[in-house]
């Protein structure tokens, strides 16, 4: 043990998770279907991401489903560090989702490039590109985090308020 009060108990995750369940029942009266974009990443975030469908964290109980195209999604879960060639792309998916939208980024890389951050090839982050609502830090962050940031992206959302006219808030990192 390490004596440490702030640790993480089954306890504390299921609570979040079922939080988070009913958060995204009470948005979208259906489940929340996300797509996954990876916009030059590492794939360390991505692993993280695949562990959310694992037994162990079983995402898809609490209501949360990935998607392959954006039309069907509610939320964009973005990771790397957005290369320049991928700009275009990543804005037409985000056109192509139905309103109302969230962007989260995942990992150090999409909030602030992480260590590629100044290179010729990328932007330093997603932000110049995505309107980001939540950044989730972590190099990468843990699943505990992403379904946190998830809590957080979708607690934030006004269903019956287009994105366009959400009022600009600066966007929330997850602890």
């Amino acid at each position: 043990m390490n004596g440490r009060s702030d640790a993480v108990t089954p306890q504390d995750e299921l609570g979040a998770a079922r939080r988070l369940g009913r958060t995204i029942q009470r948005t979208f009266g259906r489940s929340l279907h996300i797509r996954h974009l990876d916009a030059g990443s590492c794939n360390g975030c991505d692993w993280e991401i695949a562990a959310l469908l694992t037994p162990y964290h079983d995402v898809q109980r609490l209501g949360i489903d990935f998607v392959a195209s954006p039309r069907h999604a509610d939320l964009l879960l973005v990771t790397g560090i957005m290369t320049r060639n991928l700009e275009e792309a990543a804005r037409r998916t985000y056109m192509a989702m139905p309103e109302p939208r969230l962007v989260v980024a995942v990992g150090a890389c999409a909030i602030s490039g992480g260590v590629f951050a100044g290179t010729y090839a990328g932007r330093d982050g997603i932000r110049d590109v995505l309107p980001v609502d939540v950044f989730v830090p972590g190099c990468p962050p843990r699943p505990e985090a992403l379904i946190h940031g998830l809590l957080v992206a979708v607690g934030r959302m006004d269903p019956h308020r287009p994105t366009s006219q959400r009022s600009l808030v600066t966007p929330t990192e997850v602890e």
